[in-house]
């Protein structure tokens, strides 16, 4: 099968070399010259555990290429998927769809008679519709189909997420769409993954309803962990105890500084604003997102409280930027509004990210960047963990501390045992608890 990818950010990218890797012929057109450049030596422009291999794979095969002649790639292909960005618009927090209708309109001019278009973009409900009627209106009498297809890719999982997914959904209108879908997914149907066919609105609305019900999940345990903290219960415990529930589910429930990355915030304020177009509110949808900015703001706060109320003069070595691990994106991260804070509140900020430092670097001005971790935290008064890299479970607690200024460490995601923190000396912090064993779970290394 011959396919297009028209996108080559993170999601075009990741699928693209995915599809590549089930032996299908893809073409991956990307309009940066430089990022082009980058693919074609088998180099991807951002981080991704597992990716840059299955690209050398799939340009070793001569099965994955990269380029940015969109007409080309399209004219050769039986599906072509859209996989451009929809960032959130200014002003009113609605997707910003100008890509999606630029992709659309640059492949309708080359799209050949039976062929399949694919918009595995994130967009608003009705979107599928639209390009449907712009691509019949721009090509009169092109026999087509459009489908949605929407991704579920976790950063720092999506290769993994793409070849292992719990479900494909796909929204058709007709049977031609499905059976070409079918065909594209076929290497994972076979060994039972379920394809979930559905109206193509449907389809639509479940990836922003997915990600709104997941940022719920997150809001909520950091409210519950800030209870626990007051009722001396252990978070950790707690979220034991609810994600055994089946109908909840365990995903999700690890309390911490918020969420961040580019999907959650942008899609959960997409769905309140898509819902104020229709004449309904989102109400949960707008406490989630509320919720998350403050629990945003207050993490600044716990850690100069951590520090005996005042960081003036004083140095607070970070640990991890980057919204989560194995990632090194920056958007919405939570070390966005945490670092600015504590540099208000007087702190010299040092900080160290196995991936993010490049990207963080213009987004934080005035931070000391470091090699490792050790050098992060030598001569810091406070010590902060903001991104669960596995790698900062395996410190030298004792060793860091010896090196520090300071014996203050907050743990905002709680990887340490408090008893292990304690016996290598540190006054030690963590989220949703006062409890001596509070921290990582027993037995989790």
């Amino acid at each position: 099968m011959n396919i297009a990818m028209i996108g080559g950010g993170y999601v075009g990218l990741v699928s693209a070399a995915c599809l590549a890797g089930f032996g299908w012929q893809v073409a991956c057109v990307e309009r940066d010259e430089r990022r082009v450049a980058m693919l074609r030596d088998g180099v991807a422009p951002f981080y991704e555990p597992g990716l840059e291999a299955l690209l050398r794979d799939g340009l070793a095969a001569g099965r994955l290429r990269f380029g940015g002649d969109a007409a080309a790639a399209v004219a050769a292909s039986e599906v072509v998927f859209v996989a451009v960005g929809t960032p959130m618009r200014r002003g009113d927090a609605r997707a910003d769809m100008a890509d999606v209708a630029a992709a659309v309109e640059a492949a309708a001019a080359a799209l050949p008679a039976g062929c399949v278009v694919a918009m595995k973009s994130t967009v608003p409900v009705g979107t599928a519709d639209e390009m449907e009627a712009r691509i019949a209106q721009l090509r009169p009498g092109l026999d087509f189909d459009l489908v949605s297809n929407p991704e579920f890719l976790r950063q720092g999982a999506a290769v993994d997420d793409f070849v292992n997914p719990a479900r494909v959904v796909v929204g058709a209108a007709g049977a031609r769409g499905r059976e070409a879908m079918a065909a594209v997914y076929a290497p994972l149907a076979q060994k039972g993954v379920p394809l979930l066919f559905v109206d193509r609105r449907s389809a639509e609305m479940g990836k922003y309803a997915a990600n709104a019900f997941l940022a719920a999940k997150v809001a909520l345990i950091g409210e519950v962990a800030d209870v626990c903290e007051a009722a001396g219960a252990d978070v950790e415990a707690v979220a034991r105890i609810v994600g055994g529930d089946g109908r909840i589910g365990a995903g999700g429930l690890k309390a911490g500084a918020g969420f961040g990355g580019s999907c959650l915030p942008k899609d959960v304020a997409a769905l309140v604003a898509a819902a104020r177009g229709h004449g309904v509110r989102c109400r949960l949808g707008e406490a989630v997102i509320e919720a998350n900015e403050a629990r945003k703001r207050g993490m600044a706060a716990r850690v100069i409280q951590a520090a005996g109320g005042d960081v003036h003069g004083r140095i607070v070595g970070v640990l991890g930027v980057a919204f989560k691990p194995d990632t090194d994106d920056m958007r919405a991260a939570p070390s966005l509004e945490i670092l600015p804070a504590l540099q208000s509140a007087g702190a010299l900020v040092r900080a160290y990210d196995p991936q993010a430092m490049r990207q963080a670097a213009a987004l934080l001005p005035g931070v000391e960047w470091r090699a490792d971790a050790r050098s992060a935290l030598q001569g810091a008064h406070v010590g902060v963990v903001l991104t669960e890299w596995a790698e900062f479970r395996r410190l030298d607690l004792a060793g860091l501390r010896a090196g520090m200024a300071g014996d203050v460490l907050v743990d905002l995601r709680n990887i340490y045992r408090r008893a292990e923190a304690q016996a290598a000396g540190f006054d030690y912090h963590c989220i949703g608890s006062r409890h001596p064993g509070a921290g990582k779970e027993a037995g989790e290394t």
